[in-house]
């Protein structure tokens, strides 16, 4: 009896060395998940790039807005440089961000397309009754797929396309003053039509 608890102990009983790799486990992780997650506070979800970055707008065809007489296609975006707006009325960053799309397209230069994603038709109709459509047409995405199409990941998100119709920058998130200055219009600058490249 007594040989075989010693046996027993024995095979229980944990040395220095199986300690320290048992206590180096532990900290190896931590140091490996401080790591990555360094890592990420340092990356910038706004400026996610997207996939469809020089590539043709995706194909589609939406109803107009509740209350609108124009749907929103993909033939809308051919001939001129354009801006294309995923918006809901939902959407808190949405209405922080309308007043700067009044703005931007109060002198016509710049054509603004709205996709309305996934609201009540409605709802997205006082919407744009209340705070006033900046849109050139409206398309109502209700299902959201259209949206998925473009890769949206959230609204408010904005899209420049070019006068063929390909996507040339992504904005994730409400436009700001700051963006608009710095990023969005340069790409207007001076604006181009279809015969500036003929």
């Amino acid at each position: 009896m007594d040989t075989d608890f010693s046996s027993t102990k024995k095979a229980t009983m944990v040395g220095p060395r199986q300690l320290r790799r048992m206590a180096v486990v532990p900290v190896a992780v931590f140091v490996v998940l401080s790591v990555l997650l360094g890592i990420g506070l340092t990356l910038k979800p706004r400026e996610i790039p997207s996939v469809l970055i020089g590539k043709p707008a995706p194909q589609f065809g939406l109803p107009p807005v509740q209350g609108r007489s124009m749907g929103f296609s993909t033939s809308d975006l051919l001939g001129r440089r354009s801006l294309v707006n995923v918006f809901a009325s939902w959407c808190v960053a949405c209405r922080d961000e309308h007043p700067i799309l009044m703005d931007i397209a109060s002198d016509g230069s710049i054509p603004v397309y709205g996709l309305n994603y996934k609201d009540a038709p409605r709802d997205a109709e006082q919407w744009l009754d209340e705070f006033g459509d900046p849109y050139t047409r409206t398309g109502a995405d209700i299902t959201g797929r259209v949206a998925i199409d473009w890769g949206v990941y959230g609204v408010p998100e904005t899209f420049v396309v070019d006068v063929d119709g390909k996507i040339l920058h992504k904005q994730i998130g409400p436009l700001t003053r700051a963006t608009v200055d710095s990023i969005i219009l340069p790409f207007f600058s001076p604006p181009r039509l279809v015969q500036d490249f003929q």
